[in-house]
């Protein structure tokens, strides 16, 4: 049977990518096949050896090659750190896809690099796992990403309950004072960008605030990772870490896919973990807060996507419910999703005092507070 991968042509904040290859063409992993055209993206690269099966508006399908090999075309050699991290196509990895050459454009000398390793949502462990046991790629990343802003310090925001990601991040940072590692409170949304500068540097940022307004760059650690990957071996992002957990027969263990091929299919990486285990409510993709319900069957991981979560069956609710719609989780449309799935009857919903809308999306004032 062939296998197909799927390519989203949005896998980043900004306009869709346009395809750069046709039906029918041969292409190999690592090549470029859809670059950024109108304005703020991202490019695209093969993630398997294969030909070009469709193109759309939406998205590049490959039907791959039987046989994979791990070696990839590389990236041009760039003169400077942001190109290569453009060149790869670097997006923030924990789900907001925001291009990073783009923040690394940022001057900052009086600034800090801020590693966002709080894995926020529960249940998700692919950046923990990655920092117990490969803390240098994520450290030199931080680096890169000091370099190319001229910040002089870097943070590493860390909850304080990974101890044991605490304790081989501080061994392989040897005594080194330009990064700091900040143990955080086991709180959500600690991860969101106002809440760990917050908690790293004591000041709030209003809603309609960025970091820079702080002197800080926030980057995820497998955005880091990516950089360091860019950097050093001109590697495209090409490959997701993934996190798999809910009603599965292997038990209530989260399962951590390491470097998964982009446009692998979800249902795959359910079943290595070891498959739905009886009736099941839901596929989430992403975290249980701010992730959304997809068909399992056609559901592929992104540059983005972060994992998948196999909820048990929804209870049935027969009275009347009404809806509190916090910016820090589901939207009003997700809840009003789950509420329908559970057959109830909803009959209001209000905003939580907390939240300012900004432009298109809603803000909490105080995340994590």
């Amino acid at each position: 049977m062939d296998k197909m991968f799927k390519f989203p042509l949005k896998m980043h904040v900004g306009a869709p990518c346009e395809p750069v290859v046709k039906e029918e063409e041969k292409v190999q992993r690592g090549q470029c096949i859809a670059e950024p055209t109108k304005g703020l993206g991202a490019k695209i690269h093969a993630s398997v050896t294969g030909i070009v099966s469709k193109v759309t508006e939406s998205e590049i399908i490959i039907k791959a090659d039987e046989n994979q090999s791990n070696d990839y075309l590389k990236i041009k050699q760039c003169d400077s750190i942001i190109d290569s991290v453009f060149e790869a196509g670097i997006v923030g990895a924990g789900g907001a896809g925001f291009p990073a050459h783009v923040k690394l454009k940022a001057e900052i000398a009086d600034g800090y690099i801020v590693a966002n390793c709080v894995e926020c949502e529960p249940l998700l462990k692919h950046n923990i796992k990655l920092l117990e046991e490969n803390p240098e790629m994520v450290i030199k990343g931080i680096r890169y990403a000091m370099e190319a802003t001229k910040a002089p310090k870097g943070y590493m925001g860390i909850k304080s309950k990974n101890k044991k990601a605490i304790d081989s991040v501080k061994k392989a940072l040897n005594g080194a004072t330009d990064i700091e590692v900040k143990e955080l409170q086991d709180l959500y949304p600690m991860g969101e960008e106002r809440a760990l500068i917050h908690a790293i540097l004591g000041q709030w940022l209003r809603p309609d605030q960025l970091p820079l307004e702080a002197k800080c760059v926030v980057l995820n650690t497998e955005t880091l990772a990516n950089i360091t990957r860019a950097v050093e071996n001109r590697k495209p992002v090409i490959d997701k870490d993934f996190s798999v957990a809910g009603k599965l027969k292997s038990g209530k263990e989260t399962t951590v896919f390491f470097q998964v091929p982009v446009g692998t299919q979800v249902c795959e990486l359910v079943e290595k973990a070891g498959g739905i285990d009886g009736a099941f409510g839901e596929v989430v993709i992403g975290g249980p807060y701010t992730g959304k319900a997809d068909n399992l069957e056609n559901a592929t991981v992104t540059k983005i996507s972060g994992g998948a979560i196999v909820t048990i069956e929804l209870p049935e609710f027969t009275g009347k419910l009404g809806l509190l719609v916090c910016a820090c989780g589901a939207s009003e449309e997700r809840l009003k999703d789950v509420a329908s799935k559970m057959n109830a009857e909803v009959v209001g919903s209000v905003e939580c005092k907390n939240i300012e809308h900004i432009k298109n999306a809603s803000k909490c004032k105080t995340p994590g507070d």
